[in-house]
């Protein structure tokens, strides 16, 4: 035996924490203990409750002749329930649709809005973010009356502007027609761009000024700052909005149920995966087979945002990281 290994080895004391540090403790979780009560009963317990149910044949009518099924509910959404896949096919063809259009317009009306030449910037700001505060609701009646094929003022300025007809029997029927309605509804989501805008705002105005300034003394223009400096520095704004925009987007349900009641109208387009998750929760009172279907979402949703999380070491920059 070696001498090295022959002597003892003193052990390194653990540190311990001190009273002050014990005190922040307790009155930290102290403070936390409303949120963990509210997460354990209004997150943990229905999600838990909500499997459950998925492997009942249960009907919230007559709870008494809930039966349990096992993992039919599942078998018969992945691979018996047609309308599930061709629901989840619309929704991700909306999705492909409205959020790059969604994420593009807010994040050019924050750079709008963050240039130093324009003015009243403050008012338009108010301004563009206003529509946020008017119900769903209310929005969605509103540019249905906007997008009428014989008396929106869409129309009616595409005539007016092109010549083209666009108003009457032979206008564009924005709502009725299977290739316009998904362009229809991202219209609906444009009125309210003004929280994702005031996110880019944000992230656009913590953009140190003097890389701009040593740009500008080398030569490039407004288009290779954009590319160069701004885009690159705000990624993390714009990995945030894509998480949320894509999680909103699979839940996507208000527009088509105001409009038409999830009949799918024009041709079953718009009968996405949440309005179909509804009709069998509550319209046919099939609670068991609609838990299965919110967990099928919740499992699609979750897979996506992993993958989302994972390829964001690729293209977002982080300025506390090493590259």
């Amino acid at each position: 035996m070696s001498l090295i290994t022959a002597i003892p080895r003193e052990k390194t004391p653990k540190a311990r924490m001190t009273n002050i540090q014990k005190k922040e403790a307790r009155w930290g979780l102290i403070f936390l203990t409303p949120w963990i009560i509210g997460f354990l009963l209004f997150y943990l317990l229905p999600m838990i409750a909500s499997f459950v149910f998925s492997l009942y044949n249960f009907n919230p009518a007559v709870p008494d002749q809930a039966s349990f099924i096992g993992f039919e509910n599942w078998r018969r959404a992945l691979f018996v329930d047609a309308e599930v896949k061709l629901s989840f096919v619309r929704t991700l063809q909306f999705a492909a649709i409205s959020l790059p259009i969604g994420l593009g317009f807010s994040l050019f009306l924050a750079i709008l809005l963050n240039s130093k030449n324009v003015l009243g910037k403050n008012l338009f700001r108010t301004l563009f973010y206003m529509p946020t505060m008017i119900p769903v609701v209310a929005v969605v009646l509103i540019w249905s009356g906007v997008l009428n094929e014989q008396t929106g003022w869409i129309n009616v300025l595409i005539e007016n502007a092109t010549g083209i007809k666009a108003v009457g029997t032979q206008g564009l029927r924005w709502l009725a027609d299977p290739k316009l309605v998904y362009f229809a509804y991202t219209m609906f989501g444009l009125w309210g761009v003004g929280n994702a805008m005031i996110i880019f705002l944000a992230g656009l105005q913590g953009v140190p000024t003097e890389l701009y300034e040593a740009a500008e003394i080398d030569g490039a223009n407004w288009l290779q700052r954009l590319f160069s400096i701004t885009i690159p520095l705000i990624t993390p704004v714009i990995f945030y909005q894509l998480v949320l925009g894509t999680i909103g987007s699979l839940q996507y349900f208000l527009a088509p149920f105001v409009l038409n009641r999830g009949t799918g109208f024009p041709e079953g387009m718009t009968r996405f995966y949440m309005i179909y998750f509804y009709k069998q929760s509550f319209s046919f009172f099939n609670m068991g087979y609609g838990a299965t279907l919110a967990w099928l979402m919740f499992i699609f949703a979750l897979v996506l945002t992993i993958v989302l999380f994972g390829t964001a070491k690729y293209w977002v920059y982080y300025a506390s990281e090493e590259r």
